[in-house]
C-alpha cells in the first residue's frame, strides 16, 4: 500500500479501493493488523469487534500472500465519503442523480493493474470462514458481471460465493433477479453463463451493484456517474465483458447449467439462511494486483446491512416521492436490519397520503415488511420519536394496514421462506388533519438552544 495520502476531493478522481482506504486512514478510521491472522473465524471475530467503528486491514493472512479488508462501509458517514455526498442527508440524492447522468468511461486499458498476476487456484485467495455453522468459507463482496443476451448490455450484482474446492464455488442467485434471469436465458440456449467476478473494488461499484436498478440498466454506468466519469474499464478476453480496471481480484469462468450444490450461511438478519441447492461456478482463471486486497463483508453486521439497505433506501425514497411529492425522507431502521422496516417522513397535506406512501414503499421494495409514516416534525432516525408518534398520533383501527400473503423477504425466519409469503404492516402515525394542529404540537422552551451550562 503506498504511503502518500490523498484528500477527499481527490477521492472522486480515483476509481480504486486503495484510494478510499487512504482517505479512511487520513481520518484515522483504518485499523491495520500486522500480526498474521487465521481466515477461519479470527478475521470475522476481529471485524465484529470493530463493527461501526473502524475499517480493518489485515496485512498478513495465513495461507495467502494477499491481504483482507473489512468494515469499509459500516457508517453512513463512510457512504457519504464514497459517493461524494456533502453529508449523510445527501446520500439519496447522489445515488438517484447518478441514474440520470451518463459519463463516458475510460475503456480498454490494456495495462489494467489486475493483469499483473495470474493463478488457476482458488486456494491462493484468503477466503474467510465467518460463523460456526456456515456451509464453509465464503467470498461475500463479489460483484458478478454478466451479459444480458435479451437486451445486449451488461449486468452487475453482488452474490455470495461458497468455496467448494480449488476450482469451484457455489453462487447464491435470488430467483427473479437480473443475474438469475441472465442465467436462465443462457440455460434455455443450452449454454453455461460466462461471467467475470470482481472482488476488491471502489465502494461505489458495490453500492451501484446493490441498487437493484431496473432490468436492462448498466450498474457500472451508475458507478461511473458517482465517480464523475473516472471509472476505468477493460474488456475481458475471456467473457468479453467490461471490467473495472482497478479491481484487486478478477475471477473468470462459467456458471454451470447442469450442476448445483447445497449452500447456506448467515444473512443480513444475523440468522442462518435456509439450505438451498444453487448453481456452481467453475473457475477458468484468476487475475490479481500485486499485494492484492480481498474485501470481506461480515454477514449480518453493519457493513452488510448498510450495503444492502442504503442503495435500496434511495430507491424507496424515489418510489414514494413519485406518489407523494411532499415526501421528506425515508429511513430503513437498524432494528429492521436496514432491510425489513422503513420510516417515511412526509409533509402531510391530505388525509390519504400516508396510506399511499405505505403502498408505494411496499411496491418499491418487495422485501419490506413494515412501513411507518410520520410527520415532518418527527425524526425518522430516532426510534423514540417514531414510537412517540405511533402512540400519540395513531389509532390502530384507522392507522394500521395489514396485507396478508404478500411477497416478502426469504430472510425473515418468521415468514413462509420457501414460498416467499409474509404479512406486511403499514402504520399511519401522522397527526389527523381533522383536529386542530395545536393538539399535536410539541412544546418548546424559548431560548433553550442558546443556553450553555456552566462547566
Amino acid at each position: 500500500m503506498r504511503k502518500t495520502l490523498v484528500n477527499e476531493e481527490d477521492s472522486q478522481k480515483s476509481d480504486d479501493l486503495r484510494s478510499f482506504l487512504k482517505i479512511l486512514e487520513a481520518k484515522k478510521e483504518l485499523l491495520k493488523i500486522t500480526n498474521k491472522v487465521d481466515p477461519k473465524f479470527e478475521i470475522a471475530a476481529i471485524t465484529s469487534k470493530c463493527s461501526n467503528s473502524h475499517a480493518v486491514l489485515f496485512e498478513k493472512v495465513q495461507g495467502s500472500r494477499m491481504r483482507v479488508v473489512s468494515n469499509m462501509l459500516t457508517k453512513r458517514s463512510s457512504f457519504s465519503l464514497a459517493v461524494g455526498a456533502e453529508n449523510e442527508t445527501k446520500i439519496h440524492s447522489c445515488i438517484s442523480s447518478a441514474l440520470n447522468y451518463t459519463f463516458k468511461s475510460k475503456k480498454n486499458n490494456v495495462n489494467a493493474p489486475f493483469k499483473e498476476n495470474f493463478s488457476k487456484h482458488l486456494g491462493d485467495l484468503p477466503i474467510v470462514t465467518h460463523f460456526e455453522k456456515d456451509a464453509g468459507a465464503y467470498i461475500t463482496s463479489s460483484v458478478v458481471l454478466a451479459k444480458d443476451r435479451e437486451r445486449g448490455n451488461q449486468n452487475a450484482s453482488t452474490h455470495r460465493l461458497l468455496l467448494l474446492d480449488d476450482n469451484h464455488l457455489v453462487i447464491r442467485m435470488v430467483e427473479g433477479r437480473h443475474l438469475h434471469r441472465c442465467f436462465l436465458l443462457a440455460k434455455e440456449n443450452g449454454e453455461d453463463l460466462r461471467v467475470s467476478i470482481v472482488v476488491g473494488v471502489h465502494p461505489v461499484i458495490s453500492i451501484a451493484a446493490a441498487y437493484q436498478a431496473p432490468y436492462g440498466a448498466d450498474e457500472l454506468s451508475i458507478a461511473n456517474a458517482l465517480l464523475q466519469g473516472n471509472l476505468g474499464l477493460t474488456k475481458s478476453t475471456y467473457s468479453r465483458l467490461l471490467i473495472p480496471s482497478s479491481s484487486e481480484i478478477v475471477l473468470e469462468g462459467r456458471i454451470l447449467i447442469d450442476r448445483t450444490e447445497e449452500e447456506w450461511m448467515v444473512e443480513a438478519l444475523r440468522t442462518y439462511d435456509i439450505k438451498r441447492r444453487q448453481p456452481v461456478f467453475e473457475l477458468d482463471r484468476i487475475n490479481f494486483r500485486t499485494d492484492a486486497i480481498l474485501h470481506d463483508i461480515l454477514p449480518g453486521y453493519h457493513e452488510h446491512q448498510l450495503l444492502m439497505g442504503l442503495p435500496v433506501e434511495a430507491k424507496i425514497f424515489e418510489g414514494v416521492k413519485n406518489v407523494v411529492p411532499n415526501t421528506v425522507a425515508v429511513h430503513l431502521t437498524e432494528g429492521g436490519c436496514t432491510w425489513l422496516q422503513s420510516v417515511i417522513q412526509i409533509q402531510k397535506k391530505l388525509e390519504g397520503e400516508p396510506k399511499n406512501a405505505i403502498l408505494a414503499a411496499f411496491s418499491s421494495h418487495p422485501s419490506l415488511k413494515m412501513a411507518i409514516v410520520v410527520d415532518a416534525d418527527i425524526d425518522p432516525r430516532n426510534p423514540h420519536a417514531v414510537e412517540y408518534a405511533i402512540c400519540t398520533r395513531c389509532q390502530a383501527d384507522k392507522g394500521f394496514i395489514t396485507i396478508n400473503n404478500a411477497k416478502g423477504s426469504s430472510l425473515d425466519p418468521s415468514s413462509d421462506q420457501l414460498n416467499l409469503l409474509t404479512t406486511k404492516v403499514g402504520i399511519d402515525a401522522t397527526a389527523t388533519l381533522l383536529k386542530p394542529k395545536e393538539r399535536f404540537e410539541l412544546a418548546k422552551i424559548p431560548g433553550e438552544n442558546k443556553i450553555k451550562l456552566p462547566t
